[in-house]
């Protein structure tokens, strides 16, 4: 059953073209990867999805639901979340304020509640510092609660933006390069997470990725684009062996990797 649909997308920025007539469907609690070059609109695709950027033509459906010409943060609000390519965190708040920031869209506290600190508002914000340490237990960051997100190294502030994707309750998490600077070891604890995750949070997982060896293991279907279009689509077996693939980004040395 298809949780995430997208029909004939199109993103023209002027005479650019950076996406052109792309269509997918994803199966909900799987784990997705979109592949291709640099500059191959990647991330442009994520961001028609999330509501930053509005698609020149065609449809985004959600559980059936349209989610063209919402703002992103409606679009979060109805399931989606998702980290950046390049880590977008509150460098001088602390690391369990990051993660609440990502509970925003779930509270129930308004201007009144908040002025008056209402007994109901500051229930509901006890519970929400007790979510959030969980969730920092859960991607391993719980000895790091009260310290600056700037002063995380660099995968940890990756899992600490994976955490605040998280604290939105999504249905869809859609994960930007999350790998990108990451050692092997890093990158080997990064493959576990991403599979708990879809298991023990019931999550659809759609993520961007250059690191050939983590898609192949992790994804059970691959997207693949080049110069905006989509050349192809299977399980990782197809797509290791898709001659237009190995053409445009694979080469022929990634036939038998992974």
């Amino acid at each position: 059953m298809a949780i995430l649909e997208v029909q004939n997308l199109t993103k023209k920025f002027g005479g650019l073209i950076a996406n052109q007539d792309v269509s997918m469907s994803v199966e909900k609690n799987s784990i997705t990867a979109v592949i291709g070059p640099n500059g191959a609109g990647k991330t442009t695709f994520f961001n028609m999805i999330t509501g930053v950027y509005q698609p020149t033509s065609g449809t985004i459906l959600l559980e059936s639901e349209k989610l063209n010409g919402l703002k992103p943060h409606v679009v979060s609000q109805r399931g989606i979340a998702r980290t950046f390519q390049n880590i977008r965190l509150f460098n001088e708040m602390s690391v369990l304020e990051n993660v609440m920031v990502g509970m925003h869209t779930r509270l129930k506290a308004g201007l009144i509640g908040i002025l008056f600190n209402l007994p109901t508002i500051r229930k509901e914000e006890i519970a929400s510092e007790i979510e959030a340490y969980q969730l920092l237990e859960y991607v391993g960051l719980a000895d790091f609660l009260n310290e600056k997100a700037c002063n995380l190294s660099y995968g940890a502030q990756r899992r600490l933006e994976i955490a605040r994707a998280l604290a939105v309750s999504p249905k869809v998490l859609l994960l930007d390069e999350p790998a990108a600077g990451m050692n092997p070891k890093e990158t080997k604890e990064l493959t576990h997470l991403i599979k708990r995750m879809r298991d023990e949070f019931n999550l659809t997982i759609i993520l961007i990725e250059h690191d050939m060896k983590l898609v192949m293991e992790i994804s059970e279907q691959i997207f693949v684009l080049d110069h905006g279009e989509k050349i192809a689509e299977g399980r990782p077996e197809d797509i290791r062996n898709h001659p237009k693939v190995i053409e445009a980004y694979l080469g022929s040395g990634a036939v038998h990797a992974g």
